[in-house]
């Protein structure tokens, strides 16, 4: 099928009926198109700004990967799926590792880029082979026990954050929960962005903000790229980000095609081929990794527009934010004590993700094998267990990932051998699909 980007008005282009929706293939009128594509922005800018923050990559550059990341995903998506693609948090803790270890964000920038080819090889296996085989590689239990740790091995970067400035982070916390909890539709899900406004604004009232770096950026310019210097030995902390992108993207294309009412099984291989590419790109230019996101969902949910041009328009608005070094420059002077804050939400969030996965998919710890992986890789992972073989360094992440995979299917194969365990205990399980984080 050819790529179309002639998309049909819907009716008026002006009005939806009760019950009606925008089609993917559809679009209102063109500034209403742009209209949504804004709430897109806004949507995604929460979460995405926080990552480049909380990484050390420049938020300009990450905002122009994502946008033409999202262009990408578009276009190899032959322009049906709709979908936005910001920062994945699921990087924020391998680069942080790179970063303490003194290699350098160039260094991060490699493990970034090979994540994203090895999501593309994937996503390229998926198109022509299916997605059965990750189901039974990665059953719930063992794909909800890797998303757990990459958010509950940061609780200590969040505590460090926090106590630099513990009232401004307070303030910052209490806002974010607030906000989400006072307000309905869009106000309400943009909690996170809302809430570092408000404890940015008080960060500044506590003579914590520096606006030099502000003073100086100029209004126009390119963001800054650099290039990635190679570095095998932390491949094993970026490695297992992929089984969350595969995760992440799978779990898209399956609520977008519930609210949807369309059959998007077919695409879910060029998915993950699309969002292996523009992780890839970002890599190689300086960039944060991509991810579909679900706060672009919510946008659709309570619009009941699907049109892919208003993608088109988010990333328009993207890249034309991305070209103005003052605002980047705006970003980075947000305080750590504020980051603190919302990083404690943040991070847990990321971790509960991980139990949500456990929690729909209905994984039973009544089950030894449910219950050992699951005890043994938290611990490994919160505690953030580490060791180096040959001049290679694994962290928590990497060798929670690698041990819940070895355990799982392994232990399971040992009980199977010995009788001790039912052959069809587990089928079930294996069967789920691959749940979505949000």
């Amino acid at each position: 099928m050819a790529l179309s980007m002639g998309w049909k008005l819907h009716g008026d282009g002006k009005t939806l009926a009760p019950g009606e929706v925008v089609e993917p293939d559809e679009r209102l009128t063109w500034p209403r198109t742009a209209g949504i594509g804004a709430q897109h922005v806004i949507a995604m800018f929460g979460s995405t700004f926080l990552v480049p923050i909380l990484t050390g990559f420049d938020p300009s550059t990450t905002l122009f990967f994502t946008a033409m990341s999202t262009a990408l995903f578009l276009l190899i998506n032959r322009n049906r799926l709709p979908s936005y693609l910001g920062s994945s948090f699921g990087f924020i803790a391998p680069v942080l590792a790179v970063t303490t270890a003194h290699k350098g964000l160039a260094v991060a920038s490699f493990g970034i880029m090979v994540t994203g080819a090895l999501l593309f090889l994937i996503g390229l296996i998926v198109h022509f082979a299916g997605s059965r085989w990750i189901d039974m590689i990665m059953p719930p239990v063992v794909n909800g026990a890797i998303v757990a740790i990459i958010g509950f091995n940061l609780a200590p970067s969040a505590w460090k954050n926090f106590k630099s400035a513990p009232l401004t982070a307070l303030v910052t916390l209490v806002a974010v929960m607030l906000i989400a909890v006072l307000f309905k539709g869009l106000i309400g899900r943009l909690n996170i962005l809302l809430g570092v406004i408000v404890g940015y604004i008080f960060a500044v009232t506590q003579g914590q903000v520096d606006f030099a770096a502000v003073e100086k950026a100029a209004w126009f310019g390119l963001p800054h790229f650099h290039t990635p210097q190679a570095d095998p030995s932390v491949l094993a902390m970026f490695i297992p980000v992929v089984l969350v992108l595969v995760a992440e993207n799978i779990g898209h294309v399956k609520s977008v095609a519930l609210m949807t009412g369309r059959d998007y099984d077919d695409q879910i291989g060029t998915a993950l081929m699309a969002d292996g590419l523009g992780t890839t790109l970002a890599g190689l230019g300086g960039g944060s990794g991509t991810t579909t996101y679900a706060e672009n969902i919510g946008v659709m949910a309570a619009t009941k527009v699907y049109s892919t041009a208003a993608y088109w328009c988010a990333a328009i608005f993207a890249f034309l934010l991305s070209l103005c070094p003052k605002f980047g420059a705006i970003i980075n002077t947000i305080p750590t004590g504020v980051l603190g804050g919302v990083t404690t939400m943040l991070y847990g969030m990321i971790g509960m993700l991980g139990i949500r996965i456990w929690v729909e998919n209905k994984v039973d710890f009544g089950k030894s094998v449910n219950m050992t992986v699951g005890a043994v890789v938290m611990i490994v992972g919160i505690a953030d267990f580490t060791f180096a073989v040959a001049g290679v360094s694994f962290n928590g992440i990497a060798i929670g990932s690698v041990a819940t995979l070895v355990m799982y299917h392994g232990l399971k194969a040992i009980g199977r051998w010995r009788g001790t365990i039912d052959p069809d205990d587990y089928i079930h399980e294996d069967s789920q699909a691959v749940s979505q984080q949000s």
